[in-house]
């Protein structure tokens, strides 16, 4: 089967919840702020406001990801989904559509830092902690595409 990029529906919220609560719960330096109900209601607001991209094999959705114009605000993959250019087709669906692309990522997800630095994207800034509900360090990325030259 392949892979299929689409916009997000409402009736998506609950996977890419789920998507979203499992790397919290998983991953040890992560604070687990919000609960699975939280995540999935917060992944509903998104998908209402138009931000969603997932990504889809049959009828099973394996990560998304969700963009306020240039800001990409969430780019998550269920973690049997990771590590198959999942996360590339998504980030690469958004490059195709913005000329410039910007986010933040936790200081201590070296894993997001080495794919961001891969696909092209630079550090720009960095923060304590403070601007984030985790209270986690973080690191501002920005991508900008090539200029092309007028022939």
């Amino acid at each position: 089967m392949s892979l299929e990029l689409r916009p997000a529906r409402p009736t998506d919220a609950g996977t890419i919840g789920d998507i979203l609560h499992r790397f919290a719960a998983e991953t040890p330096w992560m604070p687990e702020l919000y609960s699975g109900a939280e995540a999935i209601s917060f992944c509903g607001v998104m998908i209402d406001r138009g931000w969603v991209t997932v990504a889809e094999e049959g009828v099973r959705v394996l990560g998304f990801l969700a963009r306020d114009g240039a800001e990409i605000c969430a780019l998550y993959l269920a973690p049997e989904a990771r590590g198959q250019g999942i996360g590339k087709r998504l980030l690469d669906a958004a490059k195709g559509t913005s000329g410039h692309l910007h986010l933040w990522t936790f200081e201590a997800n070296s894993g997001a830092q080495r794919f961001y630095l891969r696909e092209g994207f630079t550090e720009t800034a960095r923060s304590d902690g403070a601007r984030n509900d985790e209270g986690l360090p973080d690191i501002s990325y920005a991508w900008q595409a090539a200029k092309q030259e007028a022939a």
